[in-house]
């Protein structure tokens, strides 16, 4: 019975840890711009990449293991497409007093051993990700710069295979901005992000 209990105290202790299911945006929207600091502490804008077609923002994290696996892909998708106008922006959701390893000088760390090329920033006030309905690391969301905006295109994993790269059938990611470059209409909109639950 001590067991049993102990077991359903860790299963509540682990949803209470999640963030709570936010709406957030949907394809279409208009997303709102942040002002976050990086890994290098300046402040970081949407709004300062003023040469910038769209961008690729990604909730992501140094502790989730969906994360990691993910690292060099991001790292390809700036290399591929910062040049074209869709720089990738990464955003650290989690709660670093639940999660020590994502705190700030473990990002640093993180990004110095990977070589990100790309900006990390924290939303240390934990108000970003719900707005943009964010709930797992990573999770992306493609935007579009236009005259009215920042308008949400594309929501979701990066790709089909988390485990393995070199089995990847379909470039979610990839494929959206392609069409956005191209002035095509993005085909497959929204999937389902596989990874951890972010820590609120």
């Amino acid at each position: 019975m001590k067991t049993v209990m102990i077991f359903l105290a860790l299963m509540v202790g682990g949803f209470l840890c999640d963030a709570p299911v936010s709406e957030g945006y949907d394809i279409g929207d208009k997303a709102t711009d942040f002002k976050l600091e990086n890994i290098n502490g300046k402040m970081v804008s949407l709004s300062d990449y003023k040469d910038a077609k769209g961008y690729i923002v990604i909730f992501t994290c140094n502790t989730c293991p969906y994360a990691q696996a993910y690292e060099d892909r991001i790292i390809a998708l700036d290399k591929k497409y910062a040049s074209k106008g869709y720089p990738v922006i990464a955003i650290m959701p989690n709660n670093t007093a639940a999660k020590p390893g994502d705190n700030m000088d473990a990002m640093k760390t993180r990004a110095k051993e990977k070589g990100f090329t790309f900006p990390y920033l924290i939303d240390k006030e934990q108000k970003i990700y719900p707005q943009y309905g964010a709930t797992k690391t990573p999770h992306v969301y493609v935007l579009e710069k236009t005259k009215a905006g920042n308008i949400v295109k594309y929501i979701g994993a990066i790709d089909d295979n988390y485990q393995d790269a070199s089995s990847v059938n379909t470039t979610y990611v990839e494929n959206a901005v392609d069409a956005l470059l191209n002035g095509e209409q993005v085909k497959e909109t929204k999937t389902r992000a596989i990874g951890c639950s972010i820590k609120a």
